[in-house]
């Protein structure tokens, strides 16, 4: 015989959170990685002209405050 029930899989699992956070994780992702290729393409004295050298542009991809 079957039985039907009102009951949830999982109360603690939420589809639309878990997909809202995957798309949240993939924009900051995309943003960094916009921003790093930026960076990179400038040469080393444009870069000192903003106060950056070439190892501070992860830290700026990341949103790491530099010195």
């Amino acid at each position: 015989m079957a039985s039907i029930t009102n009951r949830t899989l999982d109360a603690g699992f939420n589809a639309t959170r878990v997909l809202s956070n995957l798309v949240a994780s993939i924009a900051v992702w995309n943003d960094a990685r916009i921003t790093r290729k930026a960076l990179s393409k400038l040469s080393d004295r444009e870069l000192d002209d903003l106060g950056l050298c070439r190892g501070d542009i992860d830290d700026i991809a990341h949103g790491r405050r530099i010195g």
